[in-house]
Protein backbone atom coordinates (compact mmCIF):
# COMPACT_ATOMS: atom_id res chain seq x y z
CA UNK A 1 0.00 0.00 0.00
CA UNK A 2 3.32 2.26 0.65
CA UNK A 3 4.60 4.75 -2.60
CA UNK A 4 7.84 2.38 -1.79
CA UNK A 5 6.19 -0.22 -4.14
CA UNK A 6 5.89 2.48 -7.03
CA UNK A 7 8.97 4.43 -6.44
CA UNK A 8 9.98 4.39 -11.09
CA UNK A 9 6.26 5.72 -11.29
CA UNK A 10 7.13 8.83 -9.15
CA UNK A 11 10.92 9.24 -9.57
CA UNK A 12 11.58 7.47 -12.77
CA UNK A 13 12.29 10.98 -14.90
CA UNK A 14 12.66 13.70 -12.67
CA UNK A 15 12.18 17.16 -14.08
CA UNK A 16 14.98 19.56 -14.43
CA UNK A 17 13.92 21.72 -11.55
CA UNK A 18 13.90 18.41 -8.99
CA UNK A 19 17.24 17.81 -10.35
CA UNK A 20 17.99 21.30 -9.59
CA UNK A 21 16.71 21.31 -6.28
CA UNK A 22 18.97 18.18 -5.64
CA UNK A 23 22.19 19.48 -7.07
CA UNK A 24 21.69 22.87 -4.91
CA UNK A 25 21.42 20.50 -2.02
CA UNK A 26 24.37 18.32 -2.30
CA UNK A 27 26.72 21.33 -2.75
CA UNK A 28 25.46 23.51 0.11
CA UNK A 29 25.79 19.86 1.89
CA UNK A 30 29.11 19.96 1.24
CA UNK A 31 29.91 24.27 1.88
CA UNK A 32 27.68 23.12 5.38
CA UNK A 33 31.13 21.08 6.25
CA UNK A 34 33.49 23.68 5.95
CA UNK A 35 31.57 25.44 8.25
CA UNK A 36 31.91 23.36 10.51
CA UNK A 37 35.32 23.05 10.55
CA UNK A 38 36.03 27.16 10.31
CA UNK A 39 33.21 28.71 12.42
CA UNK A 40 32.01 26.12 15.36
CA UNK A 41 31.35 28.68 18.11
CA UNK A 42 29.08 30.80 15.64
CA UNK A 43 27.42 27.55 14.86
CA UNK A 44 27.12 26.92 18.61
CA UNK A 45 24.74 30.11 18.77
CA UNK A 46 22.83 28.69 15.60
CA UNK A 47 22.15 25.52 17.27
CA UNK A 48 20.48 27.06 20.74
CA UNK A 49 18.55 29.42 18.51
CA UNK A 50 17.47 26.11 16.80
CA UNK A 51 16.12 24.23 20.03
CA UNK A 52 13.88 27.10 20.51
CA UNK A 53 12.34 27.40 17.23
CA UNK A 54 11.78 23.83 16.31
CA UNK A 55 10.04 23.16 19.95
CA UNK A 56 8.22 26.24 19.44
CA UNK A 57 7.13 26.13 15.50
CA UNK A 58 6.30 22.27 15.62
CA UNK A 59 3.87 23.07 18.54
CA UNK A 60 2.33 25.96 17.72
CA UNK A 61 1.60 24.33 14.08
CA UNK A 62 -0.67 22.18 16.23
CA UNK A 63 -1.89 25.42 18.16
CA UNK A 64 -0.12 24.87 20.90
CA UNK A 65 1.82 27.46 22.36
CA UNK A 66 3.35 29.21 25.17
CA UNK A 67 5.34 32.62 25.91
CA UNK A 68 9.06 33.22 24.58
CA UNK A 69 10.45 33.38 28.46
CA UNK A 70 8.72 29.74 29.33
CA UNK A 71 9.71 28.18 26.18
CA UNK A 72 13.52 29.06 26.50
CA UNK A 73 13.41 27.90 30.08
CA UNK A 74 11.96 24.77 29.26
CA UNK A 75 14.35 24.22 26.44
CA UNK A 76 17.18 24.60 28.54
CA UNK A 77 15.77 22.43 31.28
CA UNK A 78 15.50 24.86 34.14
CA UNK A 79 11.86 24.28 35.13
CA UNK A 80 8.72 21.67 34.99
CA UNK A 81 6.03 22.30 32.70
CA UNK A 82 3.11 24.10 34.76
CA UNK A 83 -0.11 22.54 31.97
CA UNK A 84 -0.69 20.49 28.98
CA UNK A 85 0.96 23.22 26.22
CA UNK A 86 4.27 23.55 28.30
CA UNK A 87 3.85 19.27 28.94
CA UNK A 88 3.59 19.09 25.41
CA UNK A 89 6.30 21.89 24.62
CA UNK A 90 9.04 19.98 27.09
CA UNK A 91 8.59 16.46 25.48
CA UNK A 92 9.49 17.67 21.71
CA UNK A 93 12.50 19.19 23.22
CA UNK A 94 12.94 15.87 24.65
CA UNK A 95 12.95 14.32 21.61
CA UNK A 96 14.81 16.88 19.87
CA UNK A 97 17.70 16.30 22.01
CA UNK A 98 17.66 12.34 21.72
CA UNK A 99 17.69 13.02 17.51
CA UNK A 100 20.41 15.67 17.90
CA UNK A 101 22.86 13.39 20.02
CA UNK A 102 22.39 10.31 18.78
CA UNK A 103 19.81 10.88 15.01
CA UNK A 104 22.70 9.18 12.87
CA UNK A 105 22.96 5.89 15.27
CA UNK A 106 19.66 4.70 15.99
CA UNK A 107 18.43 2.51 13.36
CA UNK A 108 15.92 3.43 11.36
CA UNK A 109 13.18 1.04 12.79
CA UNK A 110 9.70 1.48 13.63
CA UNK A 111 9.74 -0.12 17.17
CA UNK A 112 11.94 3.34 17.23
CA UNK A 113 9.55 5.38 15.77
CA UNK A 114 7.27 4.15 18.96
CA UNK A 115 9.93 4.79 21.52
CA UNK A 116 10.08 8.48 20.26
CA UNK A 117 6.51 9.28 20.20
CA UNK A 118 6.14 7.58 24.17
CA UNK A 119 9.19 10.20 24.41
CA UNK A 120 7.13 12.29 23.05
CA UNK A 121 4.56 12.14 25.55
CA UNK A 122 6.55 11.69 28.22
CA UNK A 123 5.17 14.48 30.24
CA UNK A 124 1.36 14.30 29.46
CA UNK A 125 0.42 11.00 31.27
CA UNK A 126 -0.89 9.94 27.74
CA UNK A 127 -1.56 6.16 28.32
CA UNK A 128 -1.95 5.80 24.65
CA UNK A 129 1.87 7.37 23.79
CA UNK A 130 4.51 5.02 22.15
CA UNK A 131 1.65 2.11 20.94
CA UNK A 132 0.31 2.50 17.61
CA UNK A 133 -3.39 3.87 17.22
CA UNK A 134 -5.98 1.68 19.12
CA UNK A 135 -8.94 3.16 16.98
CA UNK A 136 -9.34 4.89 13.91
CA UNK A 137 -8.79 8.55 13.48
CA UNK A 138 -9.68 11.47 10.77
CA UNK A 139 -7.48 14.32 9.63
CA UNK A 140 -9.37 17.38 9.32
CA UNK A 141 -9.69 20.66 8.72
CA UNK A 142 -12.19 23.29 10.45
CA UNK A 143 -12.92 26.43 9.07
CA UNK A 144 -13.94 29.74 10.65
CA UNK A 145 -17.41 29.10 9.15
CA UNK A 146 -18.07 25.88 11.60
CA UNK A 147 -17.18 23.81 8.46
CA UNK A 148 -15.04 20.49 8.38
CA UNK A 149 -13.49 19.31 5.43
CA UNK A 150 -11.25 15.78 5.60
CA UNK A 151 -7.82 16.79 4.58
CA UNK A 152 -7.10 12.77 3.78
CA UNK A 153 -8.52 9.73 5.17
CA UNK A 154 -6.09 7.80 7.18
CA UNK A 155 -5.42 4.07 7.04
CA UNK A 156 -7.47 1.70 9.61
CA UNK A 157 -6.11 1.02 13.22
CA UNK A 158 -6.05 -2.91 12.01
CA UNK A 159 -3.75 -1.83 9.21
CA UNK A 160 -1.50 0.46 10.84
CA UNK A 161 0.40 -2.11 12.43
CA UNK A 162 1.31 -3.09 8.96
CA UNK A 163 1.70 -0.65 7.40
CA UNK A 164 4.11 0.91 9.50
CA UNK A 165 5.85 -2.46 9.12
CA UNK A 166 5.75 -2.45 5.55
CA UNK A 167 6.76 1.53 5.02
CA UNK A 168 10.04 0.73 6.81
CA UNK A 169 11.15 -1.91 4.50
CA UNK A 170 10.37 -0.20 1.84
CA UNK A 171 12.79 2.64 3.00
CA UNK A 172 15.45 0.45 3.92
CA UNK A 173 15.16 -1.58 0.33
CA UNK A 174 15.11 1.72 -1.50
CA UNK A 175 17.72 3.23 0.51
CA UNK A 176 19.83 -0.09 0.25
CA UNK A 177 19.25 -0.33 -3.70
CA UNK A 178 20.61 3.17 -4.26
CA UNK A 179 18.58 3.95 -7.87
CA UNK A 180 16.97 7.37 -6.01
CA UNK A 181 18.40 9.94 -4.55
CA UNK A 182 17.72 9.67 -0.46
CA UNK A 183 16.27 12.67 -0.39
CA UNK A 184 13.50 11.88 -2.83
CA UNK A 185 12.98 8.57 -0.14
CA UNK A 186 12.82 10.48 2.78
CA UNK A 187 10.38 12.71 1.18
CA UNK A 188 8.21 9.62 0.29
CA UNK A 189 8.48 8.20 3.72
CA UNK A 190 7.18 11.30 5.24
CA UNK A 191 4.28 11.23 3.41
CA UNK A 192 3.42 7.86 3.75
CA UNK A 193 3.70 8.31 7.74
CA UNK A 194 1.28 10.96 7.37
CA UNK A 195 -1.00 8.90 5.62
CA UNK A 196 -0.83 6.39 7.99
CA UNK A 197 -1.39 8.87 11.03
CA UNK A 198 -0.33 5.91 13.12
CA UNK A 199 -0.93 7.10 16.51
CA UNK A 200 -4.20 8.60 18.13
CA UNK A 201 -2.41 11.96 18.53
CA UNK A 202 0.53 13.38 17.65
CA UNK A 203 1.59 12.72 14.18
CA UNK A 204 2.28 15.79 12.36
CA UNK A 205 4.99 16.50 15.05
CA UNK A 206 6.47 12.65 14.95
CA UNK A 207 6.22 13.46 11.00
CA UNK A 208 8.67 16.61 11.61
CA UNK A 209 10.96 14.79 13.98
CA UNK A 210 11.26 11.92 11.72
CA UNK A 211 11.77 14.22 8.83
CA UNK A 212 15.05 15.98 10.87
CA UNK A 213 15.92 12.48 12.13
CA UNK A 214 16.16 11.29 8.60
CA UNK A 215 18.39 13.92 7.41
CA UNK A 216 20.61 12.84 9.73
CA UNK A 217 20.48 9.50 8.62
CA UNK A 218 21.27 10.67 4.97
CA UNK A 219 24.38 12.72 6.20
CA UNK A 220 22.68 16.04 6.18
CA UNK A 221 22.92 17.94 9.90
CA UNK A 222 21.39 21.46 8.57
CA UNK A 223 18.45 21.07 10.57
CA UNK A 224 20.64 20.92 13.81
CA UNK A 225 21.56 25.10 13.18
CA UNK A 226 18.74 25.85 11.39
CA UNK A 227 15.11 24.81 12.93
CA UNK A 228 13.24 22.94 9.95
CA UNK A 229 9.99 23.42 11.44
CA UNK A 230 9.80 27.23 11.54
CA UNK A 231 10.09 26.73 7.86
CA UNK A 232 7.46 24.50 7.95
CA UNK A 233 5.23 27.05 10.27
CA UNK A 234 6.26 29.86 7.94
CA UNK A 235 4.95 28.27 4.71
CA UNK A 236 2.11 26.82 6.41
CA UNK A 237 -0.89 26.96 3.86
CA UNK A 238 1.70 25.78 0.81
CA UNK A 239 2.57 22.75 3.40
CA UNK A 240 -0.96 21.43 3.97
CA UNK A 241 -1.76 22.13 -0.22
CA UNK A 242 1.24 19.95 -1.19
CA UNK A 243 0.29 17.78 1.21
CA UNK A 244 -3.23 17.76 0.17
CA UNK A 245 -2.61 17.45 -3.67
CA UNK A 246 -0.32 14.67 -2.90
CA UNK A 247 -2.47 12.44 -1.16
CA UNK A 248 -5.22 12.09 -3.16
CA UNK A 249 -5.77 8.72 -4.58
CA UNK A 250 -2.70 7.23 -1.49
CA UNK A 251 -5.13 4.36 -1.37
CA UNK A 252 -5.55 3.13 -4.95
CA UNK A 253 -1.90 4.09 -5.81
CA UNK A 254 -3.14 6.48 -7.99
CA UNK A 255 -1.32 9.27 -5.97
CA UNK A 256 1.41 11.98 -7.42
CA UNK A 257 4.21 12.54 -4.94
CA UNK A 258 5.44 15.70 -7.42
CA UNK A 259 3.83 18.25 -5.45
CA UNK A 260 4.63 17.16 -1.97
CA UNK A 261 8.64 16.24 -2.77
CA UNK A 262 8.59 19.76 -4.53
CA UNK A 263 7.68 21.27 -1.47
CA UNK A 264 10.14 19.38 0.82
CA UNK A 265 12.76 19.36 -1.10
CA UNK A 266 12.54 23.96 -1.36
CA UNK A 267 12.24 23.27 2.50
CA UNK A 268 15.63 21.69 2.38
CA UNK A 269 17.04 24.27 -0.04
CA UNK A 270 15.57 26.94 2.56
CA UNK A 271 17.23 25.44 5.56
CA UNK A 272 20.79 25.43 3.90
CA UNK A 273 20.15 28.97 2.54
CA UNK A 274 19.28 30.30 5.50
CA UNK A 275 22.29 28.31 7.43
CA UNK A 276 24.44 30.25 4.84
CA UNK A 277 23.18 33.66 5.70
CA UNK A 278 23.18 33.07 9.07
CA UNK A 279 26.74 31.83 9.25
CA UNK A 280 28.41 34.59 7.30
CA UNK A 281 27.10 36.82 10.29
CA UNK A 282 27.90 34.53 13.27
CA UNK A 283 31.12 34.73 13.90
CA UNK A 284 31.70 33.27 17.69
CA UNK A 285 32.26 36.39 19.99
CA UNK A 286 29.57 38.46 18.22
CA UNK A 287 27.04 36.03 17.56
CA UNK A 288 24.09 37.34 19.96
CA UNK A 289 24.86 41.05 18.61
CA UNK A 290 25.00 39.56 14.84
CA UNK A 291 21.15 38.25 15.35
CA UNK A 292 20.30 41.43 16.57
CA UNK A 293 21.92 43.46 13.67
CA UNK A 294 20.97 41.07 10.72
CA UNK A 295 17.38 41.09 11.63
CA UNK A 296 17.53 45.26 12.08
CA UNK A 297 18.79 44.60 8.23
CA UNK A 298 16.93 42.15 6.66
CA UNK A 299 13.59 43.60 7.49
CA UNK A 300 11.37 44.96 5.10
CA UNK A 301 10.38 47.87 7.20
CA UNK A 302 12.03 50.31 8.31
CA UNK A 303 10.48 51.02 11.65
CA UNK A 304 10.36 47.63 14.04
CA UNK A 305 9.59 47.08 17.71
CA UNK A 306 12.08 45.50 20.75
CA UNK A 307 9.47 42.68 20.81
CA UNK A 308 9.97 41.81 16.86
CA UNK A 309 13.70 41.70 17.77
CA UNK A 310 13.10 39.69 20.56
CA UNK A 311 11.60 36.75 18.61
CA UNK A 312 14.12 37.00 15.59
CA UNK A 313 16.84 35.88 18.91
CA UNK A 314 15.90 33.66 20.82
CA UNK A 315 18.28 33.17 24.23
CA UNK A 316 19.58 37.03 24.00
CA UNK A 317 18.04 38.89 26.86
CA UNK A 318 16.04 41.90 27.13
CA UNK A 319 18.98 43.91 28.39
CA UNK A 320 21.97 42.87 25.78
CA UNK A 321 18.97 43.74 23.10
CA UNK A 322 18.32 47.28 24.41
CA UNK A 323 22.42 47.75 25.13
CA UNK A 324 22.73 46.77 21.60
CA UNK A 325 19.97 49.53 20.46
CA UNK A 326 21.33 52.07 22.59
CA UNK A 327 25.20 51.31 20.73
CA UNK A 328 23.02 51.26 17.24
CA UNK A 329 21.32 54.80 18.26
CA UNK A 330 24.81 56.24 19.16
CA UNK A 331 26.22 55.28 15.72
CA UNK A 332 23.71 56.89 14.48
CA UNK A 333 22.23 53.34 12.58
CA UNK A 334 18.82 54.25 14.42
CA UNK A 335 16.38 56.32 15.81
CA UNK A 336 13.36 56.04 18.34
CA UNK A 337 10.23 56.93 17.21
CA UNK A 338 6.30 57.00 19.30
CA UNK A 339 6.02 56.95 22.68
CA UNK A 340 4.53 54.64 25.82
CA UNK A 341 2.80 51.05 23.92
CA UNK A 342 3.28 52.60 20.44
CA UNK A 343 6.91 52.96 20.96
CA UNK A 344 9.56 51.63 18.09
CA UNK A 345 12.58 51.99 16.48
CA UNK A 346 13.09 53.30 12.81
CA UNK A 347 16.26 51.82 10.76
CA UNK A 348 18.20 55.17 9.16
CA UNK A 349 21.00 53.01 7.34
CA UNK A 350 20.82 49.68 5.45
CA UNK A 351 24.22 48.85 6.52
CA UNK A 352 23.45 48.17 10.44
CA UNK A 353 26.45 46.38 11.78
Amino acid sequence: MTSFQDLDRHFGALPPERVQALVVIAEARGREEVLRRQNPAGLETLRAVALIQSAEASNAIENIHASRERIEALIADKTTPQNRSEQEIAGYRLVLDQIHANGPDIPFESRFVEQLHGSLSRFTGDRTAGKWKGVDNRVEEHHPDGTVVERFRPVSAADTPTAMKDLHAGFARAMQEGRHAPLLLVATYVLDFLVIHPFRDRNGRMARLNTLWLLYVCGHEVGRYISIEKLIEESRETYYEALHRSTLGWHERKHDLGPWTDYFLGIVVAAYRELENRTALVNGRGSKRALITFYIRASLSDEFKVAQIRDASPGVSDAYISKVLGELKADGAIEPVGRGRGAGWRRLRPDVE
